[in-house]
């Protein structure tokens, strides 16, 4: 099963509002999800980014595939920054891990 974490959409025509959720590939876009991890308002200013995340690193770890939307979100709020660490960090121990 192929997972991307997307944007669904609520709210009105001219009043839209996301929220940022883990998703099979081939569901339609405001269908059934596996997991909400935030939400995203552009109407507001400056818009409105609300991202779990330890959820977010989570799946992003499993192998999820952000959107390119999702993936700019996830680099104006700092997440990426610190998938960047965490896999720094388990490369680090799984290289100390093997020379013990």
């Amino acid at each position: 099963m192929s997972v991307r974490m997307r944007l669904k959409k609520l709210g009105g025509r001219r009043d839209p509002h996301y929220r940022v959720v883990i998703a099979d590939a081939r569901t339609p876009r405001d269908s059934r999800t596996i997991e909400e991890i935030g939400y995203y308002n552009p109407k507001t200013d400056p818009p409105t980014i609300t991202i779990k995340e330890d959820r977010a690193i989570h799946w992003l770890l499993n192998g999820v595939q952000p959107s390119e939307t999702v993936a700019s979100l996830l680099r104006k709020t700092g997440v990426l920054a610190k998938l960047a660490d965490v896999r720094r960090e388990q490369k680090k121990a799984a290289s100390s891990a093997t020379a013990e």
